[in-house]
């Protein structure tokens, strides 16, 4: 029952400085995203990686006992920039390639954001794309791991049903995250967006990440770690545990400073739900 956290919530610093930081902070897995979190090395195009320098910084992490359970990418798969588009694939299909060699099953992503609204042609070139995506992971062992997240393309649990169904690959997995799913107008209802959520997706869950959400004064929807708002936690860790017992959660939103309050708070549910 193991909670990890996004690596970059440590900033930006050398990966042989991060390591210790996630070992003294008690996790013993993360999501890496190595431009986000690793500042002594340019991985803002794509080329960088070699089985060398990605087993370099598995084994740097590995030396501290921790584990690297899912590299993410923070890339926009549904660019309207055909020139940028590519250049985000390469990126995402370069760390396929290297991701058995930091030790990591999966790479994951959310579809992006368009200006405006979507088109059904920019549906077209996210099933292209992630069919390309997956005949990549399928020469490589590994999985990609897709995230619904509002304001994307794929922003609900039914979107992403949808998707996995028009790009019928076994390479590619959810990414669960209720927090994602809620708005301000269904947040009354959540415990019915939740079991929606691992009614589709469920069996296809590889990787769960945490983050809380609760109304504000002003009616708007707030984000803040796991432990610090109202969502149904309850619900979410009962389900988890139903469907996929022993996922690796991944941590997100909270500051230093309120991480080991919120791995007690989610690690505390699990254990007992």
């Amino acid at each position: 029952m193991s909670v990890g956290v996004l690596a970059h919530l440590f900033g930006s610093v050398p990966y042989k400085e991060l390591a210790p930081k996630l070992a003294a902070a008690g996790f013993t897995h993360m999501q890496l995203a190595l431009w986000k979190a690793v500042s002594d090395i340019d991985f803002g195009r794509p080329g960088r990686l070699s089985p060398g320098l990605a087993s370099a910084i598995g084994e740097e992490f590995d030396k501290h006992g921790v584990s690297i359970s899912v590299l993410g990418c923070y890339l926009n798969m549904v660019d309207r920039n055909e020139e940028q588009r590519r250049v985000n694939v390469e990126r995402f299909k370069e760390l396929l390639r290297y991701a058995r060699f930091f030790g990591a099953p999966m790479v994951a992503f959310e579809t992006g954001r368009i200006e405006g609204g979507y088109t059904d042609s920019d549906w077209t070139t996210m099933k292209a794309t992630l069919a390309e995506l997956a005949e990549e992971a399928e020469k490589w062992g590994v999985f990609v791991g897709l995230e619904a997240a509002g304001g994307h393309l794929v922003g609900t649990a039914p979107e992403l049903a949808r998707m996995l169904e028009e790009v019928p690959s076994s390479n590619i997995g959810v990414v669960i995250d209720p927090g994602n799913l809620m708005t301000a107008e269904n947040f009354a209802r959540q415990n019915d967006v939740i079991e929606e959520a691992f009614d589709l997706l469920g069996s296809r869950i590889i990787a769960a990440h945490a983050k809380d959400r609760m109304l504000l004064e002003d009616g708007s929807l707030g984000v803040a770690p796991a432990g610090f708002g109202t969502m149904n936690y309850e619900l979410y860790m009962k389900l988890l545990n139903q469907y996929k017992p022993h996922v690796n959660i991944i941590m997100e939103e909270a500051r230093e400073n309120q991480m080991a309050q919120s791995k007690a708070y989610i690690e505390g549910i699990r254990g007992r739900v």
